[in-house]
């Protein structure tokens, strides 16, 4: 699921995309995006996205059965991280090919590579093999996405693009609540392959309607001319992608020998991260850089944490999988919950305040978390504990979203956008892997259910996870009291 709420928000177009936001047909004043003329490209693209949320928010259920069948416990954290890591070089090569050759070759790709990155982790027979279907899936899906945003760029006119991309945060909810408890169904009556193996089939009904729309509005470069390739983006991008895996690969492994890829890592994102992340970001400088390191503290804390949770509560708790994925359902009516409030036009004067209080709740329900870990405290009040963050995050996202917007001068929106998604994804992987790191070294990779106080049960592998990403919320607390504009804008335009 963590993997899931926050893909929405990977759709960052390249600052080309932006000038390029052009329709091929002239509108009707009248018509919305039900109307006959958009019904069939609208119902696809949301179709589309619809099922990425469901597989998204699904794989977070199935993933602790998945790892103990196929011994893999150890490495459970890789098969999120390994999703981001390619997401991150996915979104800025699909950038570059739609504003070549348009949207149409990406979003086609990006669909053949989720479906086969689903295929590969439903009949892995070893756990390697899972990670790379689940890296196969990351790299499909930062394809796709940013591919249909440049569908909803040249296809809609101004005044129906809020609707369409409401329509796209939206189809996050009903997946966010059913889409947990469905895939513990499935993994108890069926197996936890079915959940990756169901889903390829049902992409057929949205390409056939989304496709065909796609090539007759939205193909090929803008005004027949297909703008130079950026080089440098492109590899500073793969340097962050490698060297994230890099990291990953020496956070598992935890061996002497893992210390040389760790550097090399290091060495390849750091200065790529830098490349494209606005200066002063990690030195939390006031304005436009704190608001895309607040994007990557509250949703990397976050998402590292919620990600153990199912395996917290199936092997130290006993629960099923189904059990384990209500704890998270709730969060998604919440999450949009907490996006609605932040919505509201007389809250607007206190958005930063707001984004302080979502912080708060996001530090304390990951603080509050592995309490479950004791016997005496009900499971039932991680669902409650957890659908208050999940509201944090809601006021937090969206309002990081606002307030970049807001911090931007028009011609600035695109790369800043993308600033603010690469922070996002990146600190997923980073902090995934040092929560991966944590959870190996104290014994979580042979965590299983036992009786309650019996030896084998890893308790402080969990904590070790859940309390340093607390620490990190709780410093994203600190980072929301500098989203005002301190500094010049033209000193924080995103390089």
């Amino acid at each position: 699921m963590g993997s899931g709420r926050t893909l929405a928000g990977m759709a960052a177009l390249d600052p080309r995309d932006t000038d390029a936001l052009t329709t091929s047909d002239e509108p009707d004043p009248a018509d919305t995006v039900l109307s006959r003329s958009y019904r069939a490209l609208s119902i696809g693209i949301v179709s589309v996205v619809l099922l990425i949320a469901f597989e998204a928010t699904a794989v977070g259920t199935a993933m602790p059965v998945a790892a103990r069948e196929l011994d893999g416990v150890a490495s459970y954290a890789f098969a999120f991280s390994g999703f981001f890591t390619t997401s991150l070089f996915a979104m800025v090569l699909a950038g570059q090919w739609a504003d070549r050759r348009g949207p149409l070759g990406p979003v086609t790709a990006g669909i053949g590579a989720f479906a086969a990155g689903l295929l590969l982790a439903g009949t892995a027979t070893v756990m390697w093999a899972f990670v790379l279907g689940r890296a196969v899936q990351g790299f499909g899906g930062g394809l796709v996405i940013v591919g249909l945003y440049v569908v909803i760029g040249r296809a809609y006119p101004d005044r129906l693009r809020p609707a369409i991309v409401a329509a796209f945060a939206a189809s996050w909810v009903v997946p966010s609540i059913v889409g947990p408890l469905a895939s513990g169904v499935v993994t108890e009556q069926l197996g936890w392959r079915w959940v990756f193996l169901g889903i390829p089939v049902l992409v057929v009904f949205p390409l056939a309607l989304a496709l065909p729309q796609i090539r007759r509005r939205a193909s090929g470069p803008v005004a027949g001319t297909a703008p130079a390739l950026d080089r440098r983006r492109i590899r500073l991008a793969l340097g962050i992608s490698l060297g994230a895996g890099l990291l990953q690969y020496a956070a598992q492994d935890l061996r002497p020998l893992s210390l040389l890829p760790g550097l090399v890592g290091a060495a390849l994102l750091v200065p790529a991260a830098l490349g494209l992340l606005p200066p002063g970001t990690y030195r939390a400088a006031r304005g436009l850089p704190s608001v895309v390191l607040l994007r990557g503290v509250a949703s990397g804390s976050f998402i590292a944490a919620e990600s153990f949770v199912p395996l917290m509560l199936v092997t130290q708790r006993g629960l099923s999988p189904t059990l384990a994925g209500f704890s998270l359902a709730a969060g998604g009516g919440t999450w949009a919950a907490g996006s609605w409030v932040q919505s509201r036009p007389r809250l607007e004067p206190y958005r930063e305040r707001l984004t302080t209080f979502g912080m708060v709740l996001v530090a304390a329900a990951v603080a509050a978390a592995p309490t479950v870990l004791i016997d005496a405290v009900p499971v039932w009040t991680l669902a409650v504990v957890w659908s208050f963050g999940c509201f944090g995050m809601g006021l937090v996202i969206s309002s990081a979203s606002v307030l970049l917007l807001k911090l931007s001068a028009p011609e600035e929106a695109g790369t800043n956008s993308a600033s603010l998604q690469i922070s996002d994804a990146l600190s997923n992987v980073v902090l995934l892997s040092v929560g991966g790191a944590a959870f190996a070294a104290l014994g979580g990779g042979t965590a299983g259910h036992t009786a309650a106080g019996a030896s084998g049960s890893h308790p402080a592998a969990f904590a070790a996870v859940f309390l340093p990403m607390a620490a990190v919320a709780l410093a994203g607390v600190w980072v929301t009291t500098r989203l005002g504009p301190g500094v010049n804008r033209e000193s924080v335009v995103a390089k």
